[in-house]
Protein backbone atom coordinates (compact mmCIF):
# COMPACT_ATOMS: atom_id res chain seq x y z
CA UNK A 1 0.00 0.00 0.00
CA UNK A 2 2.75 1.89 0.62
CA UNK A 3 3.10 2.71 -3.19
CA UNK A 4 0.16 4.53 -3.64
CA UNK A 5 1.32 7.18 -1.54
CA UNK A 6 2.46 8.74 -4.98
CA UNK A 7 -0.90 9.15 -5.50
CA UNK A 8 -1.07 11.40 -2.82
CA UNK A 9 1.69 13.41 -4.50
CA UNK A 10 -0.53 13.87 -7.77
CA UNK A 11 -3.51 15.24 -5.43
CA UNK A 12 -1.02 17.71 -3.22
CA UNK A 13 0.68 18.46 -6.68
CA UNK A 14 -2.72 19.69 -8.20
CA UNK A 15 -3.83 21.25 -4.72
CA UNK A 16 -1.34 23.51 -4.53
CA UNK A 17 -1.52 24.16 -8.41
CA UNK A 18 2.10 23.31 -9.41
CA UNK A 19 3.32 22.19 -13.00
CA UNK A 20 1.08 19.38 -13.82
CA UNK A 21 4.29 17.48 -15.99
CA UNK A 22 6.73 18.24 -12.54
CA UNK A 23 3.85 17.09 -10.27
CA UNK A 24 3.63 13.96 -12.36
CA UNK A 25 6.78 13.39 -12.80
CA UNK A 26 8.16 13.40 -8.87
CA UNK A 27 4.65 10.94 -8.65
CA UNK A 28 6.18 8.76 -11.13
CA UNK A 29 9.63 8.45 -9.84
CA UNK A 30 8.64 8.42 -6.34
CA UNK A 31 5.68 5.25 -7.44
CA UNK A 32 8.65 3.82 -8.65
CA UNK A 33 11.09 4.12 -5.65
CA UNK A 34 8.65 3.03 -3.34
CA UNK A 35 8.03 -0.30 -4.95
CA UNK A 36 11.54 -0.79 -4.65
CA UNK A 37 12.86 -0.18 -8.26
CA UNK A 38 16.39 0.87 -8.72
CA UNK A 39 16.80 4.28 -11.26
CA UNK A 40 17.62 2.90 -13.89
CA UNK A 41 14.33 0.99 -14.15
CA UNK A 42 12.38 4.13 -13.04
CA UNK A 43 14.36 5.55 -15.91
CA UNK A 44 13.73 2.64 -18.24
CA UNK A 45 9.73 2.63 -17.25
CA UNK A 46 9.72 6.13 -18.47
CA UNK A 47 11.29 5.33 -21.46
CA UNK A 48 9.10 2.71 -22.46
CA UNK A 49 5.91 4.74 -21.79
CA UNK A 50 7.12 7.61 -23.92
CA UNK A 51 8.04 5.06 -26.69
CA UNK A 52 4.79 3.07 -26.72
CA UNK A 53 2.36 6.35 -26.65
CA UNK A 54 5.05 8.65 -28.87
CA UNK A 55 1.65 9.50 -30.54
CA UNK A 56 0.09 11.90 -28.04
CA UNK A 57 3.20 13.69 -28.40
CA UNK A 58 1.93 14.57 -32.11
CA UNK A 59 1.18 18.23 -30.89
CA UNK A 60 4.64 19.18 -30.58
CA UNK A 61 4.73 19.36 -34.81
CA UNK A 62 1.15 20.56 -34.84
CA UNK A 63 1.54 23.57 -32.13
CA UNK A 64 4.49 25.33 -34.22
CA UNK A 65 2.04 25.10 -37.44
CA UNK A 66 -0.62 26.01 -36.06
CA UNK A 67 1.27 29.25 -34.18
CA UNK A 68 3.13 30.09 -37.83
CA UNK A 69 -0.03 29.86 -39.39
CA UNK A 70 -1.80 32.39 -37.00
CA UNK A 71 1.10 34.98 -37.15
CA UNK A 72 0.92 35.17 -40.75
CA UNK A 73 -2.86 35.68 -40.61
CA UNK A 74 -4.65 32.77 -40.37
CA UNK A 75 -7.33 33.97 -37.86
CA UNK A 76 -7.41 37.46 -39.88
CA UNK A 77 -8.22 35.33 -43.12
CA UNK A 78 -11.10 33.29 -41.64
CA UNK A 79 -12.74 36.51 -40.05
CA UNK A 80 -13.08 38.12 -43.56
CA UNK A 81 -14.09 34.92 -45.38
CA UNK A 82 -17.14 34.58 -43.00
CA UNK A 83 -17.85 37.99 -43.29
CA UNK A 84 -18.38 37.26 -46.81
CA UNK A 85 -21.24 35.37 -46.28
CA UNK A 86 -24.22 37.37 -44.73
CA UNK A 87 -26.67 35.20 -44.04
CA UNK A 88 -24.57 32.61 -42.02
CA UNK A 89 -24.87 33.83 -38.42
CA UNK A 90 -22.85 32.50 -35.47
CA UNK A 91 -25.41 29.76 -34.46
CA UNK A 92 -25.73 28.28 -38.05
CA UNK A 93 -22.29 28.23 -38.47
CA UNK A 94 -21.22 26.18 -35.35
CA UNK A 95 -24.40 23.98 -36.35
CA UNK A 96 -22.62 23.30 -39.69
CA UNK A 97 -19.83 22.89 -38.18
CA UNK A 98 -21.20 20.40 -35.68
CA UNK A 99 -22.72 17.87 -38.40
CA UNK A 100 -19.35 17.99 -40.36
CA UNK A 101 -17.71 17.21 -37.43
CA UNK A 102 -19.83 14.22 -36.68
CA UNK A 103 -20.05 13.61 -40.20
CA UNK A 104 -16.33 12.67 -40.33
CA UNK A 105 -15.54 11.23 -37.37
CA UNK A 106 -17.90 9.03 -38.39
CA UNK A 107 -15.99 7.89 -41.21
CA UNK A 108 -13.04 7.41 -38.90
CA UNK A 109 -11.32 10.83 -39.55
CA UNK A 110 -11.41 11.93 -35.96
CA UNK A 111 -7.90 13.87 -36.37
CA UNK A 112 -8.72 16.62 -38.58
CA UNK A 113 -10.37 18.46 -36.25
CA UNK A 114 -9.99 19.18 -32.76
CA UNK A 115 -9.18 22.44 -30.08
CA UNK A 116 -5.51 22.80 -31.09
CA UNK A 117 -6.32 21.99 -34.53
CA UNK A 118 -9.13 23.73 -36.17
CA UNK A 119 -11.10 25.72 -33.27
CA UNK A 120 -8.43 27.83 -31.93
CA UNK A 121 -7.12 28.95 -35.07
CA UNK A 122 -9.88 29.06 -37.53
CA UNK A 123 -13.44 27.79 -36.17
CA UNK A 124 -13.94 30.26 -33.19
CA UNK A 125 -12.27 33.26 -35.14
CA UNK A 126 -15.04 31.98 -37.82
CA UNK A 127 -17.63 32.21 -35.32
CA UNK A 128 -16.93 35.57 -33.89
CA UNK A 129 -16.45 37.27 -37.01
CA UNK A 130 -20.46 36.14 -38.05
CA UNK A 131 -21.12 37.52 -34.98
CA UNK A 132 -19.08 41.03 -35.30
CA UNK A 133 -20.60 41.35 -39.36
CA UNK A 134 -24.12 41.85 -37.29
CA UNK A 135 -23.69 43.42 -34.41
CA UNK A 136 -20.16 45.26 -34.10
CA UNK A 137 -17.45 44.92 -31.84
CA UNK A 138 -18.17 42.15 -29.50
CA UNK A 139 -17.71 42.37 -25.70
CA UNK A 140 -14.93 39.79 -24.11
CA UNK A 141 -18.01 38.42 -22.24
CA UNK A 142 -19.36 37.36 -24.96
CA UNK A 143 -16.23 36.45 -27.16
CA UNK A 144 -15.28 34.11 -24.81
CA UNK A 145 -19.13 32.43 -24.77
CA UNK A 146 -18.93 31.77 -28.71
CA UNK A 147 -15.28 30.27 -28.19
CA UNK A 148 -17.18 28.21 -25.62
CA UNK A 149 -20.04 27.16 -27.83
CA UNK A 150 -17.14 26.74 -30.88
CA UNK A 151 -15.63 24.14 -28.77
CA UNK A 152 -18.54 22.34 -27.51
CA UNK A 153 -19.69 21.70 -31.37
CA UNK A 154 -16.45 20.10 -31.94
CA UNK A 155 -16.49 17.93 -29.04
CA UNK A 156 -20.42 16.78 -29.32
CA UNK A 157 -19.56 16.25 -32.64
CA UNK A 158 -16.60 13.93 -32.21
CA UNK A 159 -18.00 12.13 -28.94
CA UNK A 160 -21.39 11.07 -30.86
CA UNK A 161 -19.79 10.75 -34.04
CA UNK A 162 -16.79 8.41 -33.48
CA UNK A 163 -19.16 5.55 -31.92
CA UNK A 164 -20.48 4.89 -35.51
CA UNK A 165 -17.11 4.19 -37.26
CA UNK A 166 -16.48 0.70 -36.59
CA UNK A 167 -12.83 0.57 -36.09
CA UNK A 168 -12.75 3.24 -33.42
CA UNK A 169 -11.18 2.00 -29.94
CA UNK A 170 -14.21 2.48 -28.15
CA UNK A 171 -16.08 -0.15 -29.95
CA UNK A 172 -13.48 -2.90 -29.79
CA UNK A 173 -13.04 -1.88 -26.11
CA UNK A 174 -16.95 -2.92 -25.70
CA UNK A 175 -16.96 -5.83 -28.01
CA UNK A 176 -14.10 -7.32 -26.28
CA UNK A 177 -14.95 -6.94 -22.74
CA UNK A 178 -18.69 -7.98 -23.57
CA UNK A 179 -17.41 -11.18 -25.45
CA UNK A 180 -15.06 -11.80 -22.73
CA UNK A 181 -16.85 -11.68 -19.85
CA UNK A 182 -20.28 -12.48 -20.79
CA UNK A 183 -19.17 -15.28 -23.66
CA UNK A 184 -21.81 -13.63 -26.08
CA UNK A 185 -20.91 -12.80 -29.56
CA UNK A 186 -20.76 -9.22 -30.34
CA UNK A 187 -20.02 -7.76 -33.46
CA UNK A 188 -18.34 -4.31 -33.90
CA UNK A 189 -20.83 -3.62 -36.41
CA UNK A 190 -24.35 -3.42 -34.24
CA UNK A 191 -22.80 -1.25 -32.26
CA UNK A 192 -22.19 1.00 -34.60
CA UNK A 193 -25.25 0.79 -35.90
CA UNK A 194 -27.05 1.76 -32.14
CA UNK A 195 -24.94 4.25 -32.13
CA UNK A 196 -26.30 6.26 -35.12
CA UNK A 197 -29.87 7.18 -33.63
CA UNK A 198 -27.54 8.67 -30.79
CA UNK A 199 -25.62 10.39 -32.77
CA UNK A 200 -28.69 11.75 -34.39
CA UNK A 201 -30.24 12.79 -30.97
CA UNK A 202 -27.04 14.45 -29.98
CA UNK A 203 -27.12 16.40 -33.49
CA UNK A 204 -30.46 18.14 -33.20
CA UNK A 205 -30.18 18.80 -29.19
CA UNK A 206 -26.73 20.55 -29.21
CA UNK A 207 -27.83 21.92 -32.82
CA UNK A 208 -31.15 23.44 -31.16
CA UNK A 209 -28.58 25.10 -28.14
CA UNK A 210 -26.21 26.31 -31.06
CA UNK A 211 -29.36 28.30 -32.92
CA UNK A 212 -30.93 29.41 -30.06
CA UNK A 213 -27.26 30.91 -29.14
CA UNK A 214 -28.36 34.33 -31.75
CA UNK A 215 -30.90 35.11 -29.82
CA UNK A 216 -28.80 35.13 -26.70
CA UNK A 217 -26.22 36.66 -28.33
CA UNK A 218 -27.72 39.41 -29.40
CA UNK A 219 -29.66 40.13 -25.86
CA UNK A 220 -26.25 39.80 -24.22
CA UNK A 221 -24.93 42.43 -26.59
CA UNK A 222 -27.66 44.66 -26.27
CA UNK A 223 -27.48 44.79 -22.77
CA UNK A 224 -23.53 44.80 -22.59
CA UNK A 225 -24.07 48.08 -24.79
CA UNK A 226 -27.03 49.74 -22.65
CA UNK A 227 -24.36 49.12 -19.94
CA UNK A 228 -21.66 50.61 -21.55
CA UNK A 229 -23.85 53.64 -22.76
CA UNK A 230 -24.83 54.36 -19.02
CA UNK A 231 -21.02 54.08 -18.02
CA UNK A 232 -20.11 56.85 -20.67
CA UNK A 233 -22.93 59.39 -19.80
CA UNK A 234 -22.78 58.87 -15.73
CA UNK A 235 -18.71 59.65 -16.62
CA UNK A 236 -19.80 62.74 -18.37
CA UNK A 237 -22.03 63.84 -16.21
CA UNK A 238 -19.28 64.14 -13.80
Amino acid sequence: MIVLLGVLVVVLGFATRRNPLLVVGVAGIATGLLGRLSPREVLAAFGEGFASSRAVTIFVITLPVIGLLERHGLQEQARRLIGRLSGLTTGRFLAIYLGLRQLTAAFGLISIGGPAQSVRPMIAPMAEGAAEQRYGPLPDRVRERIRSYSSSADTVGLFFGEDCFLAIGSILLITGFVNSTYHTHLEPLQLALWAIPTAVCAFFVHGARLLRLDRSLEREIIAANAESAAGTRHEEAK
